[in-house]
């Protein structure tokens, strides 16, 4: 059955449009006006913009880290998406040190597999390199895996900058692409020894044993890695203007860079680690750590000027009472924050509310971009003829606040309680399927596994 969202605004990364859309199955049949003697199916969307449906690059779903599990699997993670207008989300695929890229892979589908209700891919993360991970590479392609992540920090993450150096060419010889976590680890560890050792155990201690300098000198190094190399990365999580005078000064010498940030770095800053009560402070504990004033303005900057390709959330969620776990010790907190339920209704409220994006630059940051780096476009990331028919229904003046209560996260907070929208979501269709209407999350939405080509820079 043919279905017409009929006088609605479809947004693209050249702005809206007043168009109605054409679903045909799962697809995106047609995109204009005139079209309602095709559809057996019409719905009124007058007043509404219709973006394409959101893609969040940087998710954690059932991870162990921290000797616990996030609270969200791929169950409730995917659901969370969802309803919050994400219909595609790349989760990050952790195999061990020494164990295989395959192992890795095999383990997160039986995570995801017949769980999640949103689509979703893997990124690969690089923890180890040897010729095996080497040769595994190009299996990895084969099945979808376009991109990877390595890290800068964690002892049990990172491979340190040979390593690191020797993957970039071998990545770039294959046409993938990855991110990188970039903190300093040694000046990190150094930092939380002192502190420790002067019993300053609190949640304050964590922004302050992982300083702006820190962030900025590891994507420092790793642009100059990524010179020589040769090579594009994408700087994930950037939270300092530090760090993005550094990306400016990689562009200057004429290397492609791409950035990423949170919405906890635009709209948070690092007075919530300082609260007298131990469980409203340490919620907030996530690395890189928020920061302090002034750098929230630098990354509104270098979103408006078009330094800043995508918003991701870095969701990765745990309850109040597993942050529990790092009282009189600040460095047993599990790091992370729950967002991908709240990503768009934080970005249209401060971006497009605040001036700072119109909605089509919006949905290249929430959308297009992300499709086009992480090897899904134009099958996602627009609204078109032939793509995935992912919409959400954006009700302009449908005000709302955010908070806990009601959202599919299992974390049990937000971090964002209390923040009055400009708008709301009022549907969401996953390849066609209506799959969230006025905030509910339909019974019967099913997730596909995305295999991603080659990105597209």
């Amino acid at each position: 059955m043919k279905h017409l969202l009929k006088g609605g605004l479809v947004v693209g990364g050249n702005g809206p449009v007043r168009a109605d859309v054409l679903i045909d199955g799962e697809q995106v049949a047609a995109v204009g006006l005139n079209l309602d003697n095709l559809a057996q199916q019409i719905t009124d969307v007058s007043g509404m913009l219709l973006f394409p449906g959101f893609i969040d690059g940087h998710t954690h779903f059932d991870l162990d880290v921290c000797n616990t599990t996030t609270a969200d699997d791929f169950f409730s993670g995917s659901r969370s998406a969802l309803r919050g207008g994400t219909t595609t989300i790349v989760d990050f695929a952790c195999p061990n040190k020494g164990e295989s890229l395959r192992h890795g892979l095999d383990l997160w589908h039986q995570k995801a597999d017949g769980k999640a209700a949103c689509d979703y891919g893997f990124h690969m993360t690089i923890d180890d390199w040897n010729p095996d991970i080497r040769r595994e590479l190009p299996v990895m392609f084969d099945e979808g895996i376009s991109t990877f992540k390595m890290y800068m920090t964690y002892p049990a993450m990172m491979i340190g900058d040979r390593d690191m150096f020797s993957a970039m060419e071998a990545l770039r010889d294959l046409g993938g692409l990855a991110g990188y976590h970039c903190e300093n680890s040694g000046v990190i560890d150094a930092l939380i020894a002192q502190y420790l050792s002067t019993g300053d155990t609190g949640p304050g201690a964590h922004p302050l044993s992982r300083p702006a300098a820190a962030e900025a000198e590891a994507v420092s190094r790793l642009l100059r890695l990524a010179e020589i190399a040769e090579t594009p990365v994408i700087i994930v999580h950037l939270s300092t203007a530090a760090a993005l005078e550094e990306v400016r000064a990689a562009r200057r010498r004429g290397q492609t860079v791409f950035v990423e940030t949170c919405p906890h770095y635009l709209l948070l800053q690092d007075d919530v680690y300082f609260q007298e009560d131990y469980s409203q402070a340490a919620r907030y504990v996530c690395a890189p750590p928020i920061r302090e004033m002034g750098n929230q303005e630098a990354l509104l900057y270098g979103l408006a000027n078009g330094e800043i390709q995508t918003i991701a959330t870095d969701h990765c969620s745990f309850t109040l009472q597993q942050k529990d776990a790092g009282r009189g010790d600040f460095t047993k907190i599990p790091g992370g924050l729950p967002g991908v339920e709240t990503r768009g209704l934080l970005a249209y409220s401060l971006l497009v509310g605040g001036h700072v994006l119109d909605v089509g630059q919006l949905a290249q940051v929430l959308a297009e971009n992300p499709a086009k780096l992480y090897g899904m476009w134009p099958r996602k990331g627009v609204i078109a003829p032939g793509s995935d028919a992912d919409i959400v229904v954006y009700d302009p003046k449908a005000d709302t606040v955010i908070t806990a209560e009601g959202q599919e996260s299992r974390a049990g907070y937000t971090p964002f309680e209390g923040f009055q929208t400009c708008g709301s979501i009022r549907s969401v269709y996953l390849r066609g399927s209506l799959a969230v209407d006025k905030g509910v999350v339909l019974a019967g939405s099913h997730g596909q596994y995305i295999h991603r080509n080659r990105p597209i820079l």
